[in-house]
């Protein structure tokens, strides 16, 4: 199971490219261009064991393939994958969190990338619990922790989430009578799952974009003092030039949105059903499930 180590982008600044040589459209020429005006080679930067990037990056990959494009792509740290793309080793990525997680890769990179488009605008850190609980707001678990045996299912120790939770949610909200249960993310979802399936109540942190938003019965909690951070949103970014490259892509990806539906079950098709195996064909699965997703996309973007 894919998790991240950390929400917070803080680590690989300054990491120098140390992938194999991969296809960057930026090597083409004009005469290569596809009927649509577009260089024909598209190379996609991905950051290592971030879903929702991972799951986005092979969605467009399969439908680039179908259009004619010959793509590639390389996962990796999100230092390195912005040291490519300013290197010209990579064209595009899918998964820029601004404007906090990835501040600092903008600061540093921003003036030598394109910013593309938001596909999604409600990427927050959450605690979340059974769609059935007695309680939607974080004010409220306090008084009512004894009915989810006051106990708050957690992440990995490392992870910002975790971080955020025990240095701002709990303090904020007065959960400190409650049991954090610091583990890792698999044990998280197996409780999850065990609690939902039982009827049971169950507290757990977790993150939206995730597939068990799909997969379970659960709802984030209100936090009316915004201890758990302000929703952020996620960005395209190309290479320098990519836009005048790549005219009729950069009018998709301009256009390119998902829902929470449609991101949550792609995710949980990928990572959930397939368990991460092959996510180029569970992008495969999902599109053949959800035949009017390309065609509404074109339309959007004119193309």
């Amino acid at each position: 199971m894919r998790t991240r180590s950390t929400l917070f982008a803080a680590t690989a600044l300054g990491t120098t490219l140390a992938l194999a040589a991969c296809s960057s459209g930026s090597g083409n020429s004009d005469a290569d261009r596809l009927d649509n005006g577009d260089l024909p080679e598209v190379a996609i930067g991905i950051h290592s064991g971030w879903d929702e990037g991972i799951a986005v990056s092979h969605l467009f990959a399969t439908i680039l393939e179908d259009e004619g494009y010959t793509v590639t792509s390389e996962e990796a740290d999100p230092g390195v994958v912005y040291t490519g793309i300013t290197g010209g080793d990579f064209d595009v990525n899918f998964d820029m969190w601004l404007p906090t997680t990835h501040a600092d890769y903008w600061e540093q990179y921003g003036d030598q990338m394109e910013d593309l488009g938001t596909w999604y605008d409600d990427a927050k850190l959450t605690i979340a619990v059974n769609e059935d609980a007695p309680v939607d707001s974080l004010a409220d678990l306090a008084d009512n922790a004894d009915l989810f045996d006051n106990r708050l299912v957690g992440i990995e120790a490392g992870a910002g989430l975790t971080r955020i939770t025990q240095d701002e949610a709990i303090p904020t909200y007065g959960l400190d009578d409650m049991e954090f249960v610091v583990s890792s993310t698999p044990a998280m979802l197996a409780e999850l799952k065990g609690a939902t399936d039982a009827g049971e109540n169950i507290a757990v942190t977790l993150w939206r974009p995730h597939w068990a938003y799909d997969e379970y019965p659960i709802k984030d909690l209100e936090d009316p003092e915004g201890a758990m951070g302000e929703a952020e949103e996620i960005h395209t970014v190309g290479r320098e030039g990519f836009a005048e490259d790549y005219p009729t892509l950069s009018s998709m990806i301009e256009a390119f949105t998902l829902t929470d539906e449609q991101l949550f079950s792609l995710e949980n098709q990928m990572f959930n059903e397939d368990g991460g195996s092959d996510p180029a064909e569970s992008a495969r699965t999902w599109l053949d499930a959800n035949p009017e997703f390309v065609t509404e996309l074109k339309d959007a973007a004119g193309v």
